[in-house]
């Protein structure tokens, strides 16, 4: 897997059931389910007709969002990467960790400065090149607990 800077699309492929599969720069695939996104957010509600979330692409020439231009309705390359991540790991503290980020909205800069570390182990723990220790995945409860 070579690395990425930043998650950029190259393809994105919508997929029955509110899933798109996304090929991303780095020739990585994953899929993401979207389906609780859209029928949660008020927002995203054109999307629920199959036909219309059918309609999913990417600016060509561009990659950093799939959009549905007929509703003005952008998700970001990096959201959808961080959301496929989340849905594929098997490991509960890389989940609580992403669910994390996600959730925040958190970037690997706030994310680090949040708690107390660098944007490289941010990094090696959302793409799994290491294993979130459970001690993180605590101290993103306490902090979820702290901001709320």
């Amino acid at each position: 897997m070579a690395p990425m800077k930043r998650p950029r699309l190259s393809a994105v492929k919508p997929l029955r059931n509110y899933r798109l599969k996304m090929t991303f720069i780095n020739g990585d695939t994953l899929t993401v389910d979207k389906r609780a996104t859209i029928f949660a957010k008020p927002g995203l509600a054109p999307l629920r007709d199959p036909a219309a979330f059918a309609k999913a692409r990417i600016v060509p020439g561009e990659g950093w969002t799939v959009e549905w231009a007929d509703f003005d309705i952008q998700i970001g390359a990096d959201t959808l990467w961080l959301e496929a991540m989340q849905q594929a790991t098997t490991d509960e503290d890389t989940r609580t960790f992403l669910a994390w980020r996600v959730h925040h909205g958190l970037s690997l800069a706030d994310a680090a400065r949040a708690l107390g570390m660098t944007p490289r182990t941010m990094s090696a723990y959302g793409t799994g090149t290491r294993p979130v220790p459970h001690y993180i995945a605590l101290a993103c409860k306490g902090w979820e607990a702290e901001h709320q």
